[in-house]
């Protein structure tokens, strides 16, 4: 179904470098990326443009503008989101969600990857010996670094920071008139290696859903379309919210099939059951 076309990949940040050899490899295309793309316009993690959409509905106008600028049918592109971990708290997180799009075949698959392989942080910090330490624990200088005046302020913001000699002038600047500058991890791709691998992570995910076909009509993209919970506590035998059963669905023929203990467990320990452990 994909041998032989060309995919186009939205991005400016380079994150072709790591996705293009995986899908080429595993699906047989040939991957682009659209000349003068500017994926910014979607948002930027620095604060300059907000998102003005929630992480899906960006990353489809994303993949379908880079589709249109390019004349083709076949795209992909990926949005990613930093935060809290969802289920552990305080911990922080990368949220990768990636749409792949064939017009052709009437076919949109979506998988996430939520890792909580990250540097993502920031700090105001008064002092150059503070923001050595800071950079020490972000990774720099494989990984780069935003200074900017405050942590809301946009004004004069300098991004992709990788040496030290940079590192120090950039501070200098703001430093001399504010007293004080707000550090932060770059997240752009290209800029953030422990981001790369991540997107690679998410995409290596994608392949498989997009190798996974409807046992019925062979469509790609038969992937898990809910979460059933409701597996049985091991004590009392009431159902918690653990999770009892995934359902997959084909988005083609609507042909859907439960997997009953996907985790490899048939019952739940009691701490988690809302009736034992309240």
């Amino acid at each position: 179904m994909f041998a032989n076309r060309s995919l186009v990949i939205a991005t400016k940040h380079q994150k072709e470098q790591v996705m293009a050899p995986l899908l080429e490899s595993a699906l047989g295309v040939s991957c682009l990326v659209p000349k003068n793309f500017d994926s910014d316009q979607f948002g930027t993690f620095s604060g300059e443009i907000e998102r003005s959409l929630d992480p899906l509905s960006t990353a489809r106008e994303k993949c379908l503008a880079a589709m249109k600028a390019s004349n083709c049918d076949l795209g992909l592109a990926s949005e990613g989101s930093f935060a809290a971990h969802p289920n552990l708290f305080f911990v922080p997180a990368d949220d990768e969600l990636l749409i792949f799009i064939d017009q052709k075949n009437k076919l949109e698959i979506i998988v996430r990857e939520v890792s909580t392989k990250t540097n993502f942080k920031g700090k105001l910090i008064r002092s150059y010996e503070e923001l050595l330490d800071f950079a020490t624990s972000a990774l720099f200088p494989s990984h780069a670094l935003i200074l900017r005046k405050s942590k809301e302020n946009n004004e004069g913001v300098i991004k992709g920071i990788t040496s030290y000699e940079d590192l120090e002038l950039g501070f200098n600047s703001i430093h001399q008139s504010q007293g004080e500058v707000y550090v932060e991890t770059d997240m752009r791709a290209m800029f953030n290696p422990t981001r790369m691998s991540v997107i690679a992570s998410a995409t290596e995910k994608l392949i498989q859903k997009i190798k996974s076909t409807c046992p019925k009509c062979d469509t790609p993209g038969f992937g898990i379309h809910e979460a059933k919970p409701g597996l049985p506590c091991s004590l009392c035998g009431a159902p918690t919210r653990s999770t009892l059963s995934y359902i997959y669905k084909c988005q083609s023929c609507d042909f859907t099939n439960e997997v009953l203990y996907p985790n490899d467990l048939e019952s739940e320990d009691p701490t988690y059951c809302d009736f034992c452990n309240p």
